[in-house]
C-alpha cells in the first residue's frame, strides 16, 4: 500500500510540476522574445508618454500592441500583474517530487555503491548542499563580475566552468540518474532564487520608489534584467537534465558527466540563437543560426561518440545461441524479484512466477533492454550480458518452455 500511495503522490506532483514549469518557461520565453522584438515607436503620442518600445502582433484572431516604458508610465496603475508564482510553484513542486522520489529513497535512488559508497544521510546532505552551493557560487560570480567591462562574457565563462565541475563531481558521488537530475535541479533552484531574491524584490523597490515620487535606482532594473536573461539560458539545459531520467543509456555512459555537459551546452547554444534571432528581426537584419548549428553539431558529435561498437565475431556467435527460459528466470530472480514479488510489487509488476514473467515480458524488454532504466540505478548490478540474454529471449518469442 505504501508503494501504491507513493506512486500516486509522485504522479500528482510530477503533473503539477510540469504544468507550473510550462507556465513559468512560457512566460519567461515570451518576455525575452518581447524585449528583443520591440521597435522604437514613431507615434509622437507614445513617445510623449515615455514608451521606449512597442510590438504589434496578431494571435487567435486578435491584434495586440504591447508597449514597454523607458522607466514607467507617469501614473502607475494600482492593478499590476506580477509574474512570480509560476516560478515558486515550479520549484516547490519540483523539490517535493525530488524529496519523495530521491531523498525518501536515498539508499536506492541517490546511492550507487559502485560509484561512491556512503551513507544515505551523507548523500542527502550533499544533494541539498549542491542546491545551496550552486546558488551561492553563481550569485557571487554575478556580484563580482556582472557590472565590469565584458561582464556578461566573464560571468558566462565562470558559470559554465562551475557547472562543468558540478556535473563531474555529481557523477562521481551519486548514481548516474540522480546526478543528472541533481545538476538540473541546482540550476532550477538558482533560477527560482533569482526570482525570489533579486527580480521580484527589485521590482517591488522600483514600484515603491515610483509611488513615493522619488528617483528610481536603475540598478534594480538592470539586475532584474540580468538575472532574467540568465534564467532563459538555463531553461533548456535544465529541461534536458530532467528528461535524461527516461534514458538510462545517457546517465549510464562511462563518461556520463561529459555527456551531460555537452547536452546542456547544446541547449544553451540553441536557446541563444532564438534570443539573437528575435533581436535581429527587430533590427531588420537577417537572423544568424550559427550558435544553433553549433549546438546541433555538438549533439551529432555526441550521437557518434556514444554509438555502440559493432558486434564482435564472438558476440555474434553468442547471439545465435538459443536462450532457455531457465536462463532468463535466473536473471529475473537475481536482479528483479526482490522488488517485484508477491509481497512487493513496484509499479504494479510482479515477476515471481513464469506466467508473470511472460505477462510482463514486453515491459521487461522496454525497461531493461531498450531504456536501461531497470533495475533502478542498477542497484542489483545487472550485467550487459544479462540484458542481452533478456533481449534475445524476448525477440525469440518470450517462451516459457
Amino acid at each position: 500500500m505504501e508503494n501504491y500511495l507513493l506512486d500516486w503522490v509522485s504522479l500528482l506532483l510530477r503533473w503539477t510540476h510540469v504544468i507550473t514549469a510550462i507556465a513559468w518557461i512560457g512566460s519567461s520565453f515570451y518576455f525575452v522574445f518581447l524585449d528583443n522584438s520591440l521597435c522604437k515607436p514613431t507615434d509622437p503620442v507614445l513617445i510623449d508618454k515615455g514608451v521606449g518600445g512597442e510590438l504589434w502582433a496578431v494571435h487567435g484572431g486578435g491584434f495586440y500592441n504591447p508597449q514597454k516604458y523607458v522607466v514607467a508610465p507617469r501614473i502607475l496603475p494600482e492593478n499590476l500583474h506580477w509574474f512570480y508564482w509560476e516560478s515558486y510553484s515550479t520549484w516547490i513542486s519540483g523539490f517535493s517530487l525530488f524529496t519523495v522520489m530521491y531523498l525518501y529513497n536515498a539508499g536506492s535512488f541517490l546511492i550507487d555503491k559502485t560509484v561512491y559508497d556512503w551513507s544515505a544521510a551523507a548523500a542527502i546532505g550533499s544533494a541539498l548542499g549542491f542546491l545551496v552551493v550552486c546558488w551561492l557560487v553563481y550569485d557571487t560570480i554575478c556580484r563580482a563580475f556582472g557590472q565590469r567591462k565584458n561582464g556578461d562574457a566573464i560571468v558566462g565563462a565562470c558559470v559554465f566552468t562551475f557547472i562543468v565541475f558540478a556535473a563531474w563531481l555529481a557523477c562521481h558521488l551519486f548514481a548516474g540518474r540522480a546526478a543528472f537530475l541533481l545538476v538540473g535541479a541546482m540550476l532550477a533552484t538558482t533560477m527560482s532564487a533569482n526570482v525570489f531574491f533579486w527580480i521580484i524584490p527589485g521590482q517591488r523597490k522600483v514600484v515603491a520608489q515610483l509611488r513615493a515620487g522619488i528617483a528610481v535606482d536603475s540598478v534594480h532594473g538592470w539586475r532584474a534584467k540580468q538575472r532574467s536573461v540568465h534564467n532563459t539560458y538555463f531553461t533548456l539545459p535544465v529541461l534536458i537534465a530532467m528528461l535524461s531520467n527516461h534514458y538510462g543509456w545517457l546517465y549510464m555512459a562511462k563518461t556520463n558527466w561529459l555527456v551531460l555537459v555537452v547536452l546542456m551546452l547544446a541547449g544553451a547554444l540553441i536557446r541563444h540563437s532564438f534570443v539573437a534571432a528575435h533581436k535581429a528581426r527587430a533590427q531588420g537584419k537577417r537572423p544568424s543560426w550559427m550558435h544553433a548549428a553549433a549546438g546541433v553539431v555538438a549533439l551529432l558529435g555526441l550521437v557518434f561518440w556514444m554509438a555502440p561498437p559493432p558486434p564482435s565475431p564472438e558476440s555474434l556467435v553468442v547471439n545465435m545461441q538459443p536462450v532457455s527460459f531457465a536462463q532468463v528466470q535466473g536473471v529475473v530472480e537475481n536482479r528483479c524479484v526482490m522488488c517485484h514479488n508477491a509481497q512487493v510489487q513496484n509499479k504494479g509488476v510482479a515477476l515471481h512466477t513464469p506466467a508473470l514473467i511472460k505477462q510482463h515480458s514486453a515491459q521487461m524488454y522496454q525497461q531493461v533492454v531498450v531504456l536501461k532504466l531497470m533495475p533502478y540505478n542498477n542497484a542489483t548490478q545487472i550485467t550487459q550480458q544479462e540484458r542481452d540474454l533478456i533481449k534475445r529471449w524476448f525477440e525469440a518469442g518470450s517462451t516459457t518452455e
